[in-house]
C-alpha cells in the first residue's frame, strides 16, 4: 500500500537540513499507535539475525530552494511525502492518527495535513518496471586485514547488486510471512543510467542509486518490493519505489 501525504508548513515555509531523512523517520514513528511504534522500533520482523521494519518513504516532493552554504533546504507551498508498506495495520494507524491530529511535526517545525491519498499498486505478473522515490541502497560490510570494518556499496549492473537485491527480498518475505519465499530469484536491470545519491544520515555517509529498474521474478516477491521497498535501510528513507 502507498500513502501520499499532502501537507504544508504551518509557518509558511519549512526549512530542514539537506539530510532530513531522520526527521521524517522520527515523525512517522510519532504518528503511529505507541504499541506498533515500539514493536517496529525495538524489534520489527526478523529472519535469523536480521530485522526488518517493512516500511519505506520517499524524498519530499515540492517547490524548494537549496542553500549549500547553510546546508539546508526550504520548502514553500504544498509538499508531498509517499510512504509504502505491506503492513495494513501500519498504514491504517498512520492515516488515522495523521487525520485525527491534522498535523505532523518535523523536528521543531509543525506542518498541517491537507489530504492523504491511498493507493494499492498491484504487480500482475513476473515482471515490472519500478521507479525509485528515494535512493536504493545495497551494500556489504567487509573486514580489512587489520580487522577494521568497511562498507562497499553496489550499483545496478554489478553482480553483487543483483545477488543482494534478490536475497534481501527473500529474507523480508520469510520475516513478514513466516514461511519460505517462493522459489526463484529476482533480477534487477537498470533502465537508463543510475544516478548516485550520497546521504548523510546521522553523520553516517550512505550511498544509494536512483532511477528505473526492470525487475523480474516471482510475483509475490515483486509485490513485496513495491510495497516494502527495495534494498536495505528502507525505514531510514531508502528504496521506496512505485510502479511505472
Amino acid at each position: 500500500m502507498h500513502l501520499d501525504i499532502h501537507f504544508k508548513p504551518a509557518g509558511g515555509r519549512l526549512v530542514l537540513p539537506i539530510s532530513y531523512n531522520y526527521l521524517l523517520q522520527g515523525a512517522l514513528y510519532h504518528s503511529l499507535h505507541k504499541e506498533l511504534a515500539a514493536f517496529l522500533h525495538e524489534k520489527g520482523y526478523t529472519d535469523g539475525k536480521r530485522s526488518f521494519k517493512l516500511f519505506s518513504f520517499s524524498l519530499l516532493q515540492g517547490v524548494y530552494q537549496l542553500d549549500r552554504v547553510k546546508k539546508n533546504i526550504a520548502f514553500d507551498g504544498e509538499i508531498k511525502l509517499t510512504i509504502s508498506s505491506p503492513m495494513q495495520d501500519f498504514c491504517h494507524s498512520l492515516v488515522n492518527i495523521l487525520l485525527a491530529t491534522g498535523n505532523m511535526r518535523l523536528g521543531t517545525q509543525a506542518t498541517e495535513i491537507e489530504k492523504i491519498n491511498v493507493r494499492q499498486l498491484k504487480v500482475t505478473g513476473d515482471q515490472a518496471v519500478v521507479k525509485t522515490l528515494s535512493p536504493a541502497v545495497l551494500y556489504s560490510t567487509l573486514l580489512r586485514p587489520d580487522g577494521r570494518k568497511y562498507t562497499v556499496y553496489f550499483q545496478p549492473g554489478e553482480a553483487d547488486y543483483g545477488r543482494l537485491f534478490s536475497e534481501n527480498l527473500q529474507k523480508k518475505y520469510r520475516a513478514f510471512w513466516g514461511t519460505d519465499a517462493p522459489a526463484g530469484n529476482v533480477t534487477a536491470k537498470a533502465l537508463g543510467l543510475p544516478r548516485l545519491k550520497v546521504v548523510n544520515y546521522k553523520d553516517i555517509i550512505i550511498k544509494g542509486y536512483a532511477g528505473k529498474l526492470l525487475v523480474t521474478g516471482p510475483q509475490e516477491l515483486l509485490q513485496l518490493a513495491v510495497d516494502g521497498g527495495i534494498g536495505s535501510k528502507n525505514s531510514q528513507g531508502f528504496g521506496c519505489v512505485e510502479l511505472q
